[in-house]
């Protein structure tokens, strides 16, 4: 019987990467941009076990419509694009704008804890039988660590991560476990999406300053 595969795509961690190992600087507003779907498949086929891919979760900020409407409606029209699949899920918090903001850039607040609570939660409710959690964010450990101790036979944690120029890290848990999905510059190219979403009319991505983490 095939392995259910769940991929977990902490988004922004995602696409800043790949900028930094498939691009050079000043980025486009489509680099780095990657199709959830397609991405929770290219990793499942890379797998050696018989595996279906059931689901791909995206994390992800959101911006503020009042305070940024234009990069607001970017990522409302490139969550409506994920969302088209009815296998992509988006969980999306609210950016935290500091008192200083717009000199200083807002940030992702909670993206990491729902995701990790997700990762734990839907592992002991036997959800998935493998969870691939692509990110290269330390602050997940805790949320691997914790899927690991969980004494279920069924549960299988797996770890991806972009490997170019600049990028050899990811997460692990002691002795160099769980195992990583190592995506390279024919991945990339292979699950890239190069709509615009700042155009009205586009289903989704722009610059991280305008439907990301951070943004002015």
């Amino acid at each position: 019987m095939a392995d259910r595969v769940v991929v977990y795509v902490d988004y922004m961690n995602v696409f800043m990467v790949a900028r930094q190992c498939f691009h050079e600087r000043p980025y486009g507003p489509t680099q780095g941009q990657v199709d959830p779907w397609k991405l929770g498949l290219r990793i499942a086929q890379r797998r050696r076990r018989p595996s279906v891919l059931v689901g791909v979760r995206v994390y992800r900020g959101v911006p503020d419509a009042s305070r940024q409407p234009l990069p607001y409606a970017a990522n409302e029209r490139q969550t409506a694009a994920w969302r088209s699949n009815p296998k992509v899920e988006v969980i999306r918090r609210p950016l935290r704008y500091p008192a200083t903001w717009p000199q200083q850039r807002a940030q992702e607040k909670g993206v990491d804890v729902a995701l990790g609570i997700d990762f734990v939660r839907l592992a002991v409710r036997g959800t998935y039988d493998v969870g691939v959690l692509m990110s290269t964010d330390s602050d997940l450990v805790p949320a691997l660590e914790g899927a690991l101790e969980i004494k279920t036979a069924s549960v299988h944690i797996e770890v991806a991560a972009w490997a170019g120029r600049g990028a050899n890290r990811r997460l692990t848990v002691g002795n160099n476990l769980p195992w990583c999905h190592r995506l390279d510059r024919a991945d990339y190219e292979a699950v890239r999406d190069p709509r615009d979403y700042n155009r009205a009319g586009t289903q989704a991505g722009v610059e991280p300053g305008a439907i990301g983490s951070a943004g002015r």
